[in-house]
């Protein structure tokens, strides 16, 4: 009798990747070849394929943070509160 295979399924905190992925090049900012920098994006980019080639995910969702307030912010007023804002390179390289 065989068993069927669970799936896995990878749930990524995309702002917090996005974070981490900026970080990683603060120092040294990778450009394009207009001068913009994408440091976060090859990052991530980077970092999602080694999710996919490493891991082989059955399923995958990246989920990011609303840049409005949400209930959390209602129900705890310090919700983020001692998070710097978000740099001007990161949201750059942000879709709106």
């Amino acid at each position: 009798m065989s068993r069927k295979k669970t799936p896995r399924l990878f749930l990524l905190d995309g702002t917090a990747l996005a974070y981490r992925s900026h970080f990683a090049f603060v120092k040294r900012p990778l450009l394009n070849s207009r001068g913009r920098n994408v440091g976060a994006i090859f990052a991530y980019t980077g970092t999602l394929m080694r999710i996919l080639r490493d891991e082989n995910p059955d399923l995958i969702a990246v989920a990011f943070d609303r840049p409005e307030p949400t209930f959390r912010h209602e129900k705890y007023a310090d919700y983020k509160a001692t998070r710097d804002k978000t740099p001007d390179e990161l949201v750059e390289q942000l879709p709106d």
